[in-house]
């Protein structure tokens, strides 16, 4: 392997989900940690979706892991 791994979680757009990179490739818009998993399952790195919160190597942008959609009023 070439270095480590870099994923990005961007912010929760104003429709709701986040875009998902792997390596600034774009691997689609996850609505949960699930869907975050199944993307870098895709991209070849097996991760059980309970740990995805907690890795290292996952970039959560603005927000947690806990925020999947348009930010509330007020």
């Amino acid at each position: 392997m070439a270095g480590p791994i870099r994923v990005t979680v961007h912010p929760p757009s104003p429709s709701g989900g986040r875009r998902v990179r792997v390596d600034g490739e774009i691997l689609g818009l996850a609505h949960n940690v699930g869907d975050v998993a199944e993307f870098l399952r895709r991209a070849g790195l097996e991760i059980d979706p309970a740990e995805v919160a907690g890795v290292p190597w996952i970039d959560w942008r603005g927000v947690g892991p806990e925020r999947w959609g348009p930010e509330a009023g007020g």
